[in-house]
C-alpha cells in the first residue's frame, strides 16, 4: 500500500507555510487558534481566489490571514442561511404533499403503489421510510404502533420522519401530474420546475449539512428555471434570452445564484416576515472581497425584482 511522503505539520508550522507562500499573518495567535478548530486543509480550500492566477501556492501581494478568514466566515454564514431556507421549503412541501395526497386518496395512500409512477421506486421508498420509522424516537410513531397497531402511521404523521430526499422523491414520483401541479400551485410554479428544484436543493442542502464549501462550488445537478411565471421571479434569474416555447437556460447552470433566487421566492411564499432575501443580500454586499461573481451573480443583481424591498 502506498504511503504519503509528507508528514503532518504542527499549527505553528502550518502558519509558517502560509507565510512562506506570501500570506501576511499579523496576528499569529489568531491564525493558530483558527487552525486548531478548523482543519488547515479545509481552510486552504478558500485560498484560490486570493492567490496568483495559475499558482495556487502563491498569494497575491497584500493578502492577509484576515482576508482568508473573512472568506471562510462568509461561507459559514451563507450555509446557515441556505440551510435555514432549505428546512422551511422541506417542511412546507411535505406538509402540502401530505395534505393533498391524503385528502384525495386517503390517509394511507402513500403505501399504495398505484398512486406512483414506478413500482420498484415505490417499494424502495417504503423500505427507506420503514428504516426512518424504526430509528425514530418520536412519541407519535410509538403511539400509532401500540395504540392502533399500525405498521406505518397515516400520511400526515409519516411525512414528519421523512428525509429531504424522500420528500422530494415522494412528490416527484406521484403518478398524477394534476396532483403534483396542485401542490406546485402553492408556490406559483410549474410542477416540473418544482420537481427539478427539489432534486437540486437536496444536493445543496446536503452540502450545507456536511459543512462543505458552498459559495463558489460548481454543482453537477442543475435546476430547471421557470419560463414565464411568476414574471418577477423569471426576470430575477440570470439566464440567456429564451426562444418562444423553449426552456429558459441559465448562464451559469452550475453556480448557486439561481438557486438563491428560487429560495428567496419560496421563502417569500412560506414566510414573508423572515426577510430572508434581504438578510442574504446584506451578507453579500458587506464583504470586502467580491464574493458575488464567484457564485454566478450577474453584475446588476441588486436591481432585479427579488432583491428589492
Amino acid at each position: 500500500m502506498p504511503i504519503f511522503a509528507k508528514t503532518p505539520k504542527t499549527y505553528s508550522e502550518q502558519v509558517a507555510l502560509l507565510q512562506s507562500r506570501g500570506l501576511i499573518v499579523a496576528d499569529v495567535q489568531l491564525a493558530e487558534r483558527c487552525l486548531v478548530h478548523h482543519n488547515y486543509y479545509r481552510l486552504s480550500a478558500y485560498r484560490y481566489p486570493l492567490t496568483v492566477h495559475g499558482d495556487p501556492d502563491r498569494f497575491k501581494p497584500g493578502v492577509t490571514f484576515e482576508n482568508l478568514w473573512e472568506l471562510y466566515e462568509f461561507d459559514r454564514q451563507l450555509r446557515h442561511l441556505v440551510l435555514e431556507a432549505s428546512k422551511r421549503v422541506e417542511i412546507s412541501v411535505r406538509s402540502r404533499w401530505a395534505y393533498e395526497v391524503g385528502h384525495r386518496h386517503g390517509s394511507q395512500a402513500y403505501e399504495d403503489a398505484k398512486f406512483f409512477n414506478s413500482i420498484p421506486y415505490h417499494q424502495t421508498a417504503l423500505e427507506r421510510l420503514d428504516d426512518e420509522l424504526a430509528r425514530s424516537q418520536e412519541e407519535f410513531v410509538a403511539h400509532f404502533r401500540t395504540v392502533y397497531g399500525m405498521r406505518r402511521p397515516p400520511i400526515w404523521a409519516a411525512c414528519e420522519v421523512m428525509m429531504f430526499g424522500q420528500v422530494s422523491n415522494f412528490y416527484s414520483h406521484l403518478r398524477e401530474p394534476k396532483l403534483r401541479q396542485v401542490i406546485a400551485d402553492t408556490y406559483s410554479l410549474d410542477e416540473r420546475v418544482l420537481r427539478s428544484f427539489l432534486h437540486h436543493l437536496n444536493v445543496v442542502r446536503n452540502t450545507c449539512a456536511h459543512h462543505s464549501r458552498l459559495w463558489n462550488r460548481r454543482f453537477t445537478v442543475s435546476l430547471q428555471l421557470p419560463r414565464t411565471k411568476p414574471p418577477t421571479l423569471v426576470s430575477s434569474f440570470d439566464s440567456m434570452p429564451a426562444r418562444s416555447g423553449s426552456i429558459l437556460q441559465p448562464r451559469a447552470p452550475n453556480k448557486i445564484y439561481n438557486t438563491l433566487v428560487m429560495l428567496a421566492h419560496l421563502m417569500n411564499v412560506i414566510d414573508p416576515t423572515a426577510n430572508w432575501q434581504h438578510r442574504l443580500s446584506d451578507l453579500i454586499t458587506k464583504q470586502t472581497f467580491p464574493v458575488a461573481g464567484h457564485m454566478g451573480f450577474p453584475g446588476n443583481w441588486l436591481s432585479r425584482p427579488i432583491w428589492q424591498p
